[in-house]
């Protein structure tokens, strides 16, 4: 079967990863700047059929999304599965990042976590099977090019899997509005796993109690929880801030 990425970023993202997916490249008439061009050249490398079509064409490929005036009709990617994981966790770098979306149900946010992943230099990102929005080309859309990066799991027991994860050293941190203990005070020096539920109701109850440790980010205004997308960056981005002062060591 057959899906659209669209946008420039996720489109060059696509032909740089993953070029042998994609089998026409509609780019639309008359654009011919230096980031088209690029894509272009990436396209023609890869020996894939490009063509020239109107706007309209374009809107109603890219389903009204955002195209930016370049949309690729690729091969659906398959996620990995849980046998391929096992294969290249052993040599995922030190200390291991990983991230687990438990039943985030809407497309754009969830690209956007992958965007977050991506950025932060998540190792992998776990999707439960039956409880999470697919990765269509409006999430692709969202994530923004970190879709074609990223080694996306889909995941039969998210239960079974988070035990896997701790047997295998890694210390599994779960985002909860109603703890105190805040995510900066946690120890992100260790291989993690950063667990963050779905819109509304947040993490199972399963999930919840299958965490080594709980954190939350504080609210100081009206609102009463943050979009599950920007939380998912601020913890990731605390992670990132902790390893990297970690790494530079103590100051003389």
């Amino acid at each position: 079967m057959d899906e659209k990425v669209f946008g420039l970023h996720a489109v060059e993202a696509l032909l740089a990863h993953d070029p042998s997916r994609v089998r026409l490249l509609m780019v639309l008439e008359g654009r011919a700047d230096a980031r088209v061009a690029h894509i272009i050249e990436l396209a023609e490398a890869a020996s894939i059929a490009i063509e020239r079509r109107g706007r309209r064409e374009l809107d109603r490929a890219a389903r009204g999304g955002r195209h930016q005036g370049v949309v690729a009709a690729c091969h659906a990617a398959m996620l990995a599965s849980e046998a391929e994981f096992e294969l290249r966790f052993p040599d995922l770098a030190e200390p291991k990042l990983l991230l687990v979306l438990d039943g985030v149900m809407d497309p754009r946010n969830l690209g956007a976590c992958l965007r977050c992943a991506e950025a932060a230099g998540v190792q992998a990102v776990l999707l439960p099977k039956r409880r999470s929005a697919p990765l269509s080309e409006v999430a692709r859309k969202a994530a923004s090019g970190a879709a074609e990066s990223l080694l996306i799991v889909a995941v039969s027991n998210l239960a079974r899997r988070l035990e896997w994860l701790r047997t295998h050293g890694l210390w599994v941190i779960g985002a909860s509005g109603d703890v105190a203990t805040s995510w900066t005070a946690i120890d992100y020096g260790k291989p993690v796993a950063l667990v963050v539920g779905g819109e509304g109701k947040g993490m199972r109850a399963l999930t919840r109690s299958l965490c080594d440790e709980l954190a939350s980010i504080p609210m100081a205004g009206t609102v009463s929880s943050l979009n599950v997308a920007v939380a998912t960056g601020i913890m990731l981005f605390e992670v990132v801030r902790q390893r990297s002062v970690a790494s530079r060591g103590p100051s003389p």
